[in-house]
């Protein structure tokens, strides 16, 4: 007799802690298979770092078939799901179309990049939701404070960030540090890093004694931090904020949060501000056989009645394992339990010995929360310790190797893109725009 088929879409945090939990509880019960348009789980909270030089990219990527050897990697982005079919239709690489079938479905697609209709925004603005933008941003920073120490063009050196949540507050962080060490040699020069968001503080999500911390480690360092301030326009010589006032710049990073993948629509359930409902036991209605965890589900928050848990990394994570315990507890291994959560705590991380932390509600600030951080983060990772903990080791003796890899154009990283990965991206233009006018 065949086995039972579970298909899981998506290799984010919530995707790959259902295959891991998976691939141990119901190897000799079922064939896992791992739908995903890259051959590797991306730990998101450290991009900033890759984006700034501290990382090589490779350190927050860790491979699919290294790390899962009992799980089928199938390697496509799916483009539809039919329910009463159960099938999972999907597109490779090179442009092939599959199905797949499946007796258990887990879908955990995440999240994309949120638009809002602001003008110009699609068109010069990118986005910071995967590698390649990762990438392009590094090359783009350092191409930019080149550029300026022959032609003096201050908009060269000016970076404007949107979005003062968890990405935004990072990257604004991570990115005064960098450019100044890459202006060490221009005295002349001084890079000035903008932060905007129409909140009234910085990481309005978070308590507010990590706010204070944050807000204050980026105004020591020079990032000029508005609240309550947001784009109006962007064009290519610049943005225009609510206010009226006019930002000479030729770099708009845009981190005003997230959306569903899109692809949850498809379902035809239910849904909750784009995310697909679920029951407690991450289970949606009217199909037993379909589980949905991480930023494309709105899963019920037990510990808040009524509400429904946030779209965070931390989230995710924990969902993937109990979807996980869940599905297999469905083909009789073990009992099924709901998702209940208890907060350890958060940490942002703003490069250097500066960080902001409250482990188990424990209020911490400079090298103590950077510590631990960055213990948090080696902890979390599910491979690749030894060379993140080599690569700050290093960056903390050594200048920053500050040269351009070249390996994603402008072009290639499309704000609007329906993905942060490399799957989706369009066939690049028959003459690609010379990256040096960004």
């Amino acid at each position: 007799m065949s086995r039972t088929r579970i298909v899981i879409v998506g290799a984010g945090f919530a995707g790959y802690r259902a295959a891991r939990t998976l691939s141990r509880v119901a190897r000799d019960r079922a064939e896992v298979v791992l739908l995903n348009p890259t051959d590797y789980f991306l730990y998101l909270p450290l991009l900033p770092q890759v984006a700034s030089g501290v990382l090589e990219p490779r350190r927050v990527t860790v491979s699919l078939s290294g790390t899962l050897p009992r799980v089928r990697h199938v390697l496509g982005e799916a483009e539809g799901l039919d329910l009463e079919g159960r099938t999972v239709r999907y597109r490779d690489p090179e442009g092939t179309e599959g199905t797949l079938s499946y007796d258990r479905l887990v879908l955990a697609v995440g999240s994309v990049n949120k638009l809002l209709p602001v003008p110009g925004v699609t068109e010069h603005a990118h986005g910071f939701r995967g590698m390649p933008e990762a990438l392009y941003l590094r090359d783009h920073v350092i191409r930019q404070t080149e550029l300026a120490a022959n032609d003096k063009d201050p908009a060269r050196c000016t970076f404007v960030v949107v979005g003062a949540g968890y990405t935004g507050t990072e990257v604004a962080a991570h990115g005064k540090l960098f450019t100044d060490s890459l202006l060490r040699r221009h005295p002349d020069l001084e890079a000035r890093w903008m932060l905007l968001d129409i909140a009234p503080r910085v990481l309005p999500e978070l308590d507010e004694r990590l706010s204070k911390t944050s807000h204050k480690v980026l105004r020591q360092r020079g990032v000029d931090v508005r609240t309550g301030t947001s784009v109006k326009e962007a064009t290519a010589e610049g943005v225009y904020l609510d206010d009226g006032e006019f930002i000479d710049t030729r770099t708009l990073i845009w981190c005003v949060g997230v959306r569903p993948d899109p692809l949850v629509e498809a379902t035809g359930r239910p849904l909750e501000r784009g995310r697909l409902l679920v029951d407690p036991f991450l289970q949606v209605p009217g199909h037993p056989e379909v589980f949905a965890c991480g930023d494309a589900a709105a899963v019920p928050d037990l510990a808040n009645p009524g509400s429904y848990t946030p779209m965070t990394a931390q989230h995710a994570w924990r969902q993937g394992a109990t979807a996980g315990r869940n599905v297999a507890a469905s083909l009789g291994l073990g009992a099924r339990k709901p998702y209940k959560h208890h907060d350890l705590g958060f940490t942002v991380d703003l490069g250097g010995v500066k960080a902001a932390a409250n482990p188990l509600g424990l209020p911490l600030a400079g090298p103590p929360a950077a510590a631990v951080t960055r213990g948090y983060h080696l902890a979390a990772m599910p491979g690749n310790r030894i060379r993140v903990a080599a690569d700050w080791l290093l960056d903390a003796v050594l200048p920053r190797q500050a040269v351009q890899l070249g390996l994603v154009r402008s072009w290639s990283v499309p704000l609007d893109t329906a993905s942060p990965e490399l799957a989706r991206l369009p066939a690049p233009p028959r003459e690609a725009p010379d990256d040096a006018a960004d």
